[in-house]
């Protein structure tokens, strides 16, 4: 138990951690800090591995987030930073949680600690921060080609700003309306009546052209843990598409389908994001794609596919169900759209094979299967789907099943 004093230090510690972690990619709130700082308060705190187990247990929620949670601590509770109080309750003997001091630091991980005055931090990482510092500020050339997952804090940044500049230029395409035109191919005999009744004893043939116009996009996105980091980078790519052009629909899936259309349709990506988040309650949970694809293809897929959609469909395949009714559903959504292409993360690898079910059950029910893992991946996919009318499933320009 800890008197008044050493209290409020502790909170103030407590609170900086939990800082760090949010600063290194860890989903930590207010929220979590007021209830470590209450575990905290009925535990003995100069125990090492009871004060690891019990911030673990409090901040850390999925396996991968271990490592990163591990080496924070292990640098915050033995460099204290001079702004932090005066209370210290963990000394640098090595412990359950602790790591050799060689052990390399994330690099936001290490961004975080420096900008939270961990001097300390700063001298041991001070060379790799400065070399990682030039690629921070470098041009867009070098960015396109990293990952989304190894960006450090101003990276991503400076890659969402890109992001919100892009555009996916999918050509426009004949449709089954007509417009009066005149040199229009078609005669339009309607109006030529209706010119004759107006014009006696004369007689002229009116014409009329087709219109084209844009087929709808539809985006179906994995938010789960897995696609965490990739999801939250696409969706200000996901924003500047759906307020570029008209008729895109966007739907994030976890353990359900959320459609998310009318949040990305503000002008400020700030306000839609921040929309989005409140409308989703499955961020970074499992994924059950089969089920999220049925829903899809059962309540949305008429209203959102009726005239040729191109549909993007952004995940890893890592299906907690294993596979279960992805192959069905998969098969009913490629019927029902011009072209399916499947985004994958996981394609970054060389030595990517269709491992686990889920991704073996999509495969064979899509038209393309690309890498979405950074500017470069993305900046191809456009380049693919500006040939989309001319390469489509269905044939080519002059079939009726082309026109949207």
């Amino acid at each position: 138990m800890t008197n008044d004093s050493e209290r409020g230090a502790l909170a103030l510690n407590v609170a900086l951690f939990a800082r760090i972690l949010r600063g290194a990619g860890l989903p930590v709130g207010p929220g979590k800090a007021l209830l470590a700082i209450e575990a905290l308060s009925v535990i003995d705190i100069t125990n090492r591995d009871d004060t690891f187990w019990t911030l673990h247990a409090v901040f850390v929620e999925r396996r991968n987030q271990f490592d990163v949670f591990r080496i924070a601590f292990d640098h915050f509770w033995t460099v204290r930073p001079a702004d932090a109080g005066e209370f210290s309750v963990l000394d640098s003997d090595e412990g359950e949680g602790s790591l050799p001091p060689e052990a390399p630091l994330p690099r936001r991980l290490a961004e975080s600690l420096v900008s939270a005055g961990l001097g300390e931090v700063r001298s041991a990482t001070e060379q790799e921060l400065e070399i990682d510092s030039t690629a921070t500020w470098s041009s867009i050339e070098h960015l396109r080609t990293k990952d989304f997952e190894t960006m450090s804090n101003e990276e991503l940044v400076h890659t969402r700003n890109v992001l919100r500049t892009m555009t996916l230029p999918i050509p426009e395409l004949p449709s089954r309306r007509f417009r009066p035109h005149a040199s229009g191919r078609r005669i339009d005999m309607r109006a030529t009546l209706r010119r004759s009744v107006r014009l006696p004893g004369g007689f002229e043939l009116q014409r009329k052209k087709r219109i084209r116009r844009h087929p709808p996009l539809v985006v179906l996105c994995d938010i789960s843990g897995s696609m965490e980091s990739y999801a939250r980078m696409l969706l200000h790519f996901l924003h500047a598409v759906t307020n570029d052009r008209d008729r895109v629909h966007t739907f994030l899936f976890g353990t359900r389908l959320t459609n998310v259309t009318r949040h990305l349709a503000h002008n400020d990506p700030d306000v839609a994001l921040s929309r989005v988040g409140q409308a989703v309650f499955d961020w970074s949970g499992g994924t059950r794609i089969g089920e999220t694809l049925a829903t899809f293809n059962r309540v949305w897929s008429r209203r959102v596919l009726a005239q040729g959609a191109v549909v993007l469909l952004i995940s890893d395949g890592l299906d907690r169900d294993g596979g279960d009714g992805v192959a069905t559903e998969m098969d009913r959504l490629q019927r029902s759209c011009r072209r399916l292409i499947w985004l994958n993360p996981l394609l970054r690898y060389d030595g990517f094979e269709p491992r686990s079910a889920g991704v073996k059950a999509m495969l064979p029910h899509v038209d393309e299967f690309r890498p979405v893992h950074n500017l470069d991946s993305l900046s191809k996919l456009a380049d693919a789907l500006a040939s989309v009318g001319s390469e489509g499933r269905w044939g080519p320009d002059r079939s009726e099943a082309m026109y949207v």
